[in-house]
């Protein structure tokens, strides 16, 4: 992606066709240009654009096409009831495909087209799933306004994917991370925040002295909306009090500007590097909260008060390792020193 001697907010890509093409982002909007750069006709499309007449693609969509369907859901109450962070998720993966099939006719969607979208992801299976999610929703929604009758994701499977997500920080990787940054950083902070209350960085960038009242955290998760109350722990109160600070947000940039999500995302990553703990992110230390609390014996429910998870299948997918390696040792222990052998 380049954005060399284009007006600001203007990106250059090459499609999945290896197009040229360009587009512009604010405020998690979209927009791409008919025209390229140096002509009129582009900076007319741009004046348009900084203007707010072209949000949403008001005027670049044909009728009964993928993007006028996108414009009737970008202003729904599907969407409106959406967090801000969801909204963000969902508008990068539909924009994508308003991209490659926005003057399509919905109404001609078939099976073999959406299955040819998705194997065209097939070397990036996450991105190619997120893909099939995104039209499900859209064809459903599109059901829902008749605009189709059926629904052409109907029986489409996801792919497989052989992984366990985001790394799951180790207790030698959290140490050696704290050895790096000693408290009154912000790294530090940033650590205790994420691993000691078990939330999201874009949770985790908002709190502030503001949300605690007897002795917890309150907040609202913007992903679920759920409302918790985290009693703080004693290492990140002693985290908090040993951070200088007088901004309205524990975590602020160097400028003293809060962070976005995923400026901090960018942040807390190299602070990572730096620290030697390569490919471990923020959200790893989620996980890592989940395994503690596993580890030390609270049930799926009491993780799930302190995560948020709204499914306990989620919860059990974070702390199956924890719970593999105590209940081994519950049943070594089992028949220690009592002569029994594993096999007859």
């Amino acid at each position: 992606m380049k954005r060399s001697g284009l007006p600001k907010h203007v990106t250059c890509f090459l499609d999945r066709h290896g197009k040229r093409r360009y587009r512009a982002r604010r405020h998690g909007v979209t927009y791409y240009f008919k025209s390229g750069p140096g002509t009129e006709e582009f900076l007319i499309e741009y004046q348009k654009w900084l203007a707010g007449k072209n949000e949403i693609g008001n005027d670049r969509t044909k009728s009964g096409s993928v993007s006028a369907l996108l414009v009737k859901f970008y202003h729904s109450t599907e969407w409106s009831c959406l967090s801000d962070a969801t909204k963000t998720t969902y508008r990068g993966i539909l924009e994508r495909f308003r991209s490659d099939h926005g003057d399509k006719p919905v109404k001609l969607l078939e099976r073999h087209h959406v299955r040819e979208v998705i194997a065209s992801r097939a070397n990036t299976p996450a991105a190619a799933n997120n893909m099939l999610r995104m039209i499900r929703l859209l064809m459903r929604f599109a059901i829902n306004e008749e605009w189709r009758k059926d629904d052409p994701t109907l029986g489409i499977k996801t792919i497989r994917i052989k992984s366990d997500g985001f790394h799951c920080w180790s207790e030698e990787e959290i140490a050696a991370f704290e050895s790096r940054w000693p408290i009154g950083t912000r790294e530090r902070l940033a650590l205790a925040l994420l691993l000691y209350t078990g939330q999201r960085r874009g949770d985790v960038i908002h709190m502030g002295r503001q949300h605690v009242a007897k002795g917890a955290i309150q907040l609202q998760q913007h992903k679920t909306r759920m409302r918790l109350s985290i009693p703080i722990h004693p290492e990140l109160q002693r985290v908090i009090d040993g951070t200088p600070g007088d901004h309205l947000t524990y975590l602020c940039t160097s400028n003293g500007k809060p962070f976005t999500a995923a400026g901090f995302g960018n942040w807390f990553r190299e602070a990572c590097d730096t620290a030697n703990v390569r490919g471990c992110s923020a959200h790893g230390l989620r996980k890592a909260a989940a395994r503690r609390l596993a580890e030390a014996g609270c049930t799926p429910h009491q993780i799930a008060s302190v995560t948020g998870h709204k499914t306990l299948k989620e919860v059990e997918r974070y702390t199956k390792a924890a719970n593999q390696e105590r209940l081994a040792q519950d049943a070594m222990q089992s028949i220690s020193g009592t002569g029994k052998r594993l096999t007859s």
